[in-house]
């Protein structure tokens, strides 16, 4: 849900569960886009929990790449990729090993 603020733009209010939002999505997807912006000390995103996201992903049954995209400002872009990718690969592994 969105407001007009005091210079007649739309801000948001109230932000959709995004992890709700992707369940109900994933069905339909014909790609994934895994985004980042910032890493905490044991290396996982501080903004989204990104082994609920990769589970929620997994159990669509979704077989397609997962594009990366970084937006933060502490690491370079290629860093920022890098880590993103080894915190995707990180969550599949752990997923794989908890479902065995």
């Amino acid at each position: 849900r969105s407001e007009k603020d005091a210079k007649g733009d739309n801000k948001c209010v109230e932000e959709y569960d995004r992890y709700k939002g992707v369940e109900e999505l994933m069905p339909y997807a014909k790609a994934v886009s895994a985004k980042s912006f910032d890493f905490g000390e044991l290396g996982f995103e501080t903004t989204i929990d990104y082994p609920k996201m990769i589970d929620i992903v997994q159990k669509a049954n979704y077989r397609g790449f997962i594009g990366v995209e970084y937006e933060g400002t502490v690491l370079s872009e290629e860093e920022g990729i890098k880590a993103t990718k080894v915190l995707i690969e990180n969550c599949i592994k752990e997923l794989s090993a908890k479902s065995e």
